[in-house]
């Protein structure tokens, strides 16, 4: 890790958090080709460690490295999205008059956020799941010797730490954002009632990427509360579009919000895909949750 801030990147972090002369020294970097650099560089870090098996998990290829997403918009201010490698996703937090603009505030958040993800203190080591699961406990009111009995909340708050030992905390949320969605959308609720293991829903869900099945999948589930309750799905995306640009203007990790809105928006313009029909998605669906079922 120390090696990581033998590099320039330490004159860059100085850079960035300095008060002083702050607006001359932005304007000096590009930021863009900064943050792309980072990440190549930590690609080749990355694969040399995998090689030695010392490190867990890798990023993406260099092609299609960072996804940047510009939000419709007829005039200034611009809002503009960038998506990191692992799924993490930030914002411009300040009003941008050109899409530049945004695209290079973006960019800086997202390249702050990157280097703080190197520091020691966010990898996820025993000593901080100890640490966490004695905070939680201390917040819910709940006894943190059942941290060891999987069927509890804070059982399951250790089981997804220790699953994620040795890596950071920002890859810790990539991987909470799939189940963060799946609470919010009632899955998780549903798998409950079914009496699925938590373990088998995390060891299921752990394994799946957020994909376009996904999305549609919930998309679903909300285009059937429609009909029960016509209008809700407008109401829920102007709560979500609160949300994200809430968090966005405070410089957070935005990947859950940005995916409510884009869930909420798949769901209202009733877009799925064309090759299967409805039915089939809702068979799928179905099986899926049978499957985990069966496993429990």
């Amino acid at each position: 890790m120390r090696q990581f801030w033998d590099s320039p990147y330490d004159n860059m972090m100085s850079h960035l958090l300095s008060p002083s002369d702050f607006g001359t020294s932005l304007k000096d970097l590009n930021i863009v080709a900064m943050l792309r650099n980072f990440w190549e560089q930590k690609q080749v870090k990355g694969s040399d460690s995998q090689s030695e098996d010392s490190v867990k998990g890798s990023v993406s290829q260099s092609e299609g490295l960072l996804l940047y997403e510009s939000a419709p918009s007829p005039g200034p201010p611009y809002i503009c999205y960038v998506t990191l490698p692992g799924g993490s996703c930030f914002g411009n937090y300040k009003e941008c008059e050109t899409q530049a603009e945004a695209r290079r505030d973006a960019a800086r958040v997202a390249l702050m956020n990157s280097l703080v993800n190197e520091l020691p203190s966010r990898l996820i080591t025993p000593l901080f799941i100890t640490h966490s699961l004695q905070e939680a406990a201390s917040a819910s009111t709940v006894s943190v010797e059942d941290a060891c009995d999987p069927s509890t909340s804070i059982g399951t708050y250790c089981l997804l730490l220790q699953s994620y030992t040795g890596r950071t905390m920002l890859e810790f949320q990539e991987g909470m954002t799939v189940f963060q969605l799946l609470h919010w959308n009632g899955t998780l609720k549903v798998l409950r009632e079914r009496q699925c293991s938590r373990q088998s829903v995390i060891g299921y869900y752990s394994q799946r990427e957020l994909d376009a099945s996904m999305r549609s999948s919930m998309a679903l589930d909300w285009l059937g509360r429609e009909r029960q309750t016509p209008r809700l799905l407008r109401m829920e995306l102007r709560v979500a579009q609160r949300e994200l640009d809430v968090a966005r203007r405070h410089g957070n990790e935005l990947r859950f919000y940005k995916e409510k809105t884009e869930i909420l928006s798949l769901a209202l313009t009733d877009v799925l895909p064309n090759v299967i029909s409805l039915a089939f998605i809702k068979l799928f669906y179905k099986a899926r949750h049978w499957r985990l079922y069966s496993q429990a």
